[in-house]
C-alpha cells in the first residue's frame, strides 16, 4: 500500500497521508473544503471555454502556465467539494514537470479514501479534472524550446 506513496511526487504524497489520517468521511470533506479555501481567486477573464472541465457537473476552469519548467496551476469551481478536489490537486501537482505531471497515474484516489466517499459523479469529475491538468502539463511542455 506504501509503495504508491512512495512513488507520488512528496506534496502528492503528504496530501494522500493527510487524508488517510481522516478515517472519518465528514473530516475527509472538511479538509477538501480546507482545500477549496487555500485557492488564489481565479481571473474571471480566465473562464473561457478552453480552460473549462469537460464532463463535469460542476463549473470547473483549470489554467497551467510554465515557470522555470515547472507547471503552475489555477483553477476554480462553482461547487465548494469540487474547488476543494482541484485545489487538491493544485497543490500536489504545482512545481512539477510536465513529464512528471502527464506519468502520474489517478490510482492515489483510492489511497486517500476520497473514492468512497464521494458520490461517483464527483469521483468521475476529480478524474477529469485530473485528466484535463495532465492536458494542460503536455500543452506546456509542448512549449518548450528545445
Amino acid at each position: 500500500m506504501s509503495s504508491i506513496i512512495d512513488s507520488l511526487p512528496p506534496a502528492l504524497a503528504k496530501i494522500v497521508q493527510r487524508f488517510q489520517r481522516a478515517t472519518e468521511p465528514k473530516r475527509r470533506y472538511e479538509q477538501l473544503i480546507w482545500y477549496a479555501q487555500k485557492l488564489k481567486d481565479f481571473p474571471e477573464a480566465d473562464k473561457v471555454p478552453e480552460n473549462k472541465v469537460p464532463g463535469c457537473v460542476s463549473q470547473v476552469y483549470i489554467t497551467a502556465a510554465l515557470d522555470d519548467n515547472k507547471v503552475v496551476y489555477q483553477g476554480d469551481s462553482d461547487s465548494q467539494l469540487t474547488k476543494g478536489l482541484v485545489g487538491l490537486l493544485v497543490e500536489g501537482l504545482n512545481g512539477l514537470t510536465p513529464s512528471d505531471i502527464v506519468q502520474l497515474t489517478p490510482d492515489f484516489i483510492q489511497e486517500t479514501g476520497l473514492n468512497v466517499s464521494l458520490t461517483p459523479s464527483r469521483a468521475n469529475g476529480f478524474y477529469n479534472i485530473f485528466k484535463t491538468m495532465q492536458k494542460k502539463a503536455l500543452e506546456c511542455k509542448l512549449d518548450i524550446p528545445n
